[in-house]
């Protein structure tokens, strides 16, 4: 069974699929981000609202979500993260 993420909005990602969550305030994540757009690897799921976490997937893909950090791990954790923080 696939177990799916809520990333906001009504966004979804495979749980399974998630190598990483990160915050994109780093020098280092923020490369990574445009090297993913530049290659058309990247996802934006964040609305045009304020990127706070960025999770690279095992398929190389970068996707982009206003959740924070914390939510998301609470979320795949399954112990709670219910307020969208959007």
């Amino acid at each position: 069974m696939m177990k799916l993420i809520n990333i906001g909005y009504g966004n979804m990602i495979s749980a399974a699929r998630i190598v990483t969550i990160v915050s994109p305030e780093s020098a280092p994540i923020k490369r990574l981000v445009q090297e993913a757009k530049d290659d058309g690897r990247a996802i934006d799921a964040t609305y045009g609202r304020k990127t706070r976490a960025v999770i690279v997937m095992d398929s190389g893909h970068i996707v982009l979500s206003s959740l924070i950090t914390d939510t998301l791990a609470a979320r795949i954790n399954g112990t709670g993260g219910t307020e969208d923080n959007e």
